[in-house]
């Protein structure tokens, strides 16, 4: 087997930590430093298009659907919400560490299928709780996957993303109606509790890593009233 060759590294704001781009054969992989295990691979995205897949069918019937995507990683979510949506939608990424968005526009593009392509897709680099913010009832659907979800390792100031704080901001950026789908590699049942308490409708959806195969992960859809 072919040894994993290094293709770039990126700091995280935040954090002590960097991001590590690797790459074997055609898999490609994106760690933590210092971590004993991959944050994203190339082969493994099936619970990452599941965030879209199980989301984007509840706001279906509206006209120009505006989603927030919080997290590039390697374009896969962005890839399934673009085949779910119809050609008005508008797509916004915000993805904080800039060298991850210039890695999907170079060797990682070709995985997902170049989604940062598609005319409908907007990038801003920048925390997606920034761009909640300044965004009251914009968006009809907010899709997180940032860190590796509430119980995340790679960035503290994450914390307050999926704390009651965060949560009001991610409601308060959805029209009325609106889906906030949330990924995670673990269940977290206090994360359940907290939606609850923040005024979502919830439910939670065990899904695949790779299809039918792979470890299970986690996905909330929470709905505002």
């Amino acid at each position: 087997m072919k040894p994993w060759v290094p293709l770039g590294r990126a700091p995280i704001p935040g954090s002590r930590d960097e991001l590590q781009l690797w790459q074997r054969d055609a898999e490609f992989s994106i760690r933590v430093s210092g971590a004993a295990y991959d944050l994203m691979n190339s082969r493994q995205h099936a619970s990452e298009e599941a965030l879209a897949d199980l989301s984007l069918p509840l706001i279906a019937e509206r006209a120009a659907p505006r989603v927030l995507i919080g997290g590039l990683g390697m374009g896969f979510t962005l890839a399934a919400a673009l085949r779910a949506l119809p050609a008005d939608a508008q797509v916004t990424v915000a993805e904080l560490v800039p060298e991850v968005v210039t890695w999907n526009h170079g060797p990682l593009g070709e995985v997902a299928g170049r989604p940062l392509n598609d005319p409908r897709t907007r990038v801003t680099v920048g925390d997606v709780d920034a761009v909640m913010r300044a965004s009251p009832e914009h968006f009809d659907a907010v899709l997180l996957d940032v860190d590796n979800g509430p119980e995340g390792m790679t960035r503290s100031g994450n914390d307050g993303l999926y704390g009651p704080r965060g949560l009001a901001n991610a409601r308060a950026a959805l029209r009325p109606g609106g889906v906030l789908a949330v990924w995670s590699v673990d269940e977290v049942p206090r994360f359940t509790a907290a939606l609850g308490r923040a005024g979502f409708e919830v439910q939670v959806r065990r899904v695949r890593a790779r299809g039918t195969k792979g470890g299970g992960h986690t996905v909330w859809l929470a709905r505002t009233p």
